[in-house]
């Protein structure tokens, strides 16, 4: 997992003629350094995209220790924070996403217990 200092490092997967902009996930992670909680963080969401999305999203890693005013604009509180841009409404879920049922449930990719 490597951040860029510049902005944010975006990591795109699938491949364009498979997917829309209707139906493309974005989802934004914000730490705070290459924390063994951001790396598990990065490593779970992976892996949940992976099995769940099949190729269709895209997830953007925001360093905040690098650009802290990025976290203002989805209110970033505590770290890390997993930001579901699209598809809408928007979603948070804070911690390691280790829990995947938890994290499924928050994506609105499982129904809720």
């Amino acid at each position: 997992m490597k951040t860029k200092k510049e902005n944010s490092n975006k990591i795109k997967t699938g491949k364009k003629h498979d997917t829309t902009e209707k139906d493309k996930w974005i989802l934004r992670l914000y730490i705070a350094g290459q924390t063994p909680k951001a790396i598990t963080a990065f490593t779970n969401l992976k892996k949940i995209c992976e099995e769940k999305l099949e190729g269709k999203f895209s997830i953007e890693i925001i360093d905040l220790l690098i650009n802290p005013q990025l976290g203002a604009e989805d209110q970033i509180l505590a770290l890390p924070t997993l930001v579901r841009k699209l598809p809408v409404p928007v979603r948070k879920i804070i911690g390691d996403l280790s829990n995947t049922e938890r994290v499924l449930v928050g994506l609105d990719l499982l129904p809720g217990s």
